[in-house]
């Protein structure tokens, strides 16, 4: 079967831009993204930055599936330990219900911030580590009746997520390390793995997930959506050019500094210490950089290594037009846009 290729977008906020055409921008690229032949376009979760606008994936996920056709929508992800299980599973059953074959209710267990803004969110100190996840994701499957929903006696046993005449769409559980693989194999979910976040993991990580896969109601057999960052454009030049203005935006993130996406020009004329080298190069051992057929190649031999089902692009860099080259370049580069619809599976 021909290789998936999806995307996920974070709605970076431009250097000269503000969050509202962040948003709209989001929309934009989806709706290209929908006409070009992507199988999926997910929408993460980050709180406490000015660098991206992408607090409410629940939220654009309703408005993107509105504005597109045939594209697959979902989170990458909703963090789990973020939000009550009753009301994520409420809120993935109404979205299933107005898009229905279409949505997509991908977990993660990180705050997707900072410490102190998690506390915020968890309301606790205690809540930080998310030892609990495993819980948490059993009481949401519990509220939308899976597995005959809590056992008889359990305070919440008669507590259904609504509406009850809608199943929950498929799940994914998002992770860069063993902890969530071996979790979304016990569970028998699908596989998410951010090798874009630690790529060294990827290969363990995917096989750990294959070799424990009890099979579910939800899916019979192991299935695994690889993401990892790309920065294309049509010259070597001005792809490392992109490249270094987001090596520049990370480090000041990790920095405490965050803010919107520089520009490759102020990238070019800012002065590092020794100390955010060695940051920057980190950061960029983590990009995938280059033109789009040597990147093809490149993401090709990875899908390979790996064992992955799908593969998702992360295009993480500065300007709306620059986004839209990418996903128009990769596009070209796989060949999606010929691919018909019915070759690909639902889920």
């Amino acid at each position: 079967m021909t290789l998936p290729l999806s995307l996920l977008d974070l709605s970076p906020v431009d250097a000269g831009s503000n969050s509202r055409e962040a948003l709209l921008h989001s929309i934009e690229l989806a709706q290209l993204a929908d006409s070009l032949g992507y199988h999926r376009y997910w929408l993460a979760e980050h709180h406490n930055t000015s660098m991206t606008a992408s607090p409410a994936p629940e939220i654009m996920i309703g408005h993107i599936a509105q504005a597109t056709q045939r594209i697959r929508v979902g989170s990458g992800g909703v963090m789990l330990p973020n939000h009550s299980p009753l009301k994520v599973a409420e809120n993935f059953r109404v979205l299933e219900a107005l898009h229905p074959g279409r949505i997509d209710l991908g977990l993660g267990r990180a705050p997707g911030t900072d410490p102190r803004t998690a506390i915020a969110l968890r309301r606790s100190r205690e809540a930080l580590n998310a030892d609990d996840f495993p819980v948490q994701l059993a009481e949401l499957l519990a509220f939308a009746g899976e597995d005959d929903g809590f056992p008889a006696g359990h305070p919440f046993r008669s507590v259904q997520a609504t509406p009850t005449d809608v199943q929950l769409p498929p799940i994914w559980l998002l992770g860069s390390s063993d902890f969530s693989a071996r979790e979304a194999a016990t569970q028998g979910l699908g596989f998410a793995f951010a090798h874009h976040i630690n790529p060294g993991y990827a290969i363990p990580a995917i096989q750990l997930y294959r070799d424990h896969f009890v099979p579910s109601k939800r899916l019979q057999e192991p299935k695994v959506i690889l993401t990892t960052g790309v920065i294309t454009a049509e010259s070597d030049e001005v792809a490392e050019d992109l490249a270094n203005a987001m090596a520049l935006a990370w480090l000041r993130l990790r920095t405490g500094k965050a803010g919107p996406l520089p520009t490759p020009e102020e990238a070019k004329h800012y002065r590092y210490s020794p100390s955010e080298l060695a940051v920057i190069q980190e950061t960029r051992s983590r990009q995938n950089v280059g033109r789009p057929a040597i990147l093809r190649d490149k993401l090709l031999r990875l899908v390979e290594q790996t064992g992955a089902d799908e593969l998702m692009l992360a295009p993480m860099v500065y300007g709306h037009d620059n986004r839209i080259k990418i996903y128009e370049l990769m596009a070209d580069a796989f060949g999606i846009q010929n691919l018909s619809v019915d070759k690909i599976t639902a889920q």
